[in-house]
């Protein structure tokens, strides 16, 4: 299965009765694939997926998150898809590991948590993220990666202090899920 084929897949799974916004939100994903068979890759002038993770200590209730070297602002990890990632869920787990340097992360089993599609500078238009939640191992340790300024664990009442509005609702969507777990 292709990486195309298998984002529509996960799309047409995807479901979030808690915030209507996001049904509309997968629709313009999932026509955004249709319109356009290079739609995953960075060269896609209309926009193109990218697939994130929250990295989440449940242990210890917070979450780690990077400060990102172009943008200057506390975000989950996340990227670009690569030829090599097999499916969605690989890209997430892979930007994941990179930038956070923490190995054996494991994502939230049920899929994505939540789709956040926010314009970037041209020539490209838009990101059409697709984030996930990511478990760090107990006792893990994390490293700087070259993407990042810093990388800092931030106590889940703290998120809202540092980061937007989309990485403070990729939180609560994560905690949700983590909850009905």
């Amino acid at each position: 299965m292709s990486l195309h084929d298998d984002a529509a897949l996960v799309l047409k799974g995807y479901d979030d009765p808690a915030d209507p916004a996001q049904g509309e939100l997968r629709q313009v994903y999932l026509d955004h694939l249709a319109h356009h068979p290079d739609g995953m890759w960075k060269a896609c002038g209309a926009g193109h997926l990218t697939a994130s993770a929250l990295v989440i200590d449940p242990e210890r209730g917070r979450v780690l998150l990077t400060l990102h070297r172009k943008l200057r602002m506390w975000l989950q990890m996340g990227g670009h898809c690569e030829p090599q990632d097999a499916s969605l869920a690989d890209a997430a787990l892979r930007e994941a590991t990179e930038e956070s340097g923490i190995t054996c992360l494991t994502l939230l089993a049920g899929g994505p948590v939540r789709l956040d599609r926010h314009a970037i500078p041209a020539p490209c238009h838009w990101h059409l993220d697709v984030q996930y939640a990511a478990l760090a191992p107990s006792g893990s340790t994390e490293q700087i990666s070259d993407e990042s300024l810093d990388l800092r664990w931030f106590a889940y009442e703290e998120v809202a202090s540092v980061a937007d509005t989309s990485v403070v609702r990729l939180m609560e969507r994560a905690r949700a899920a983590l909850d009905r777990r």
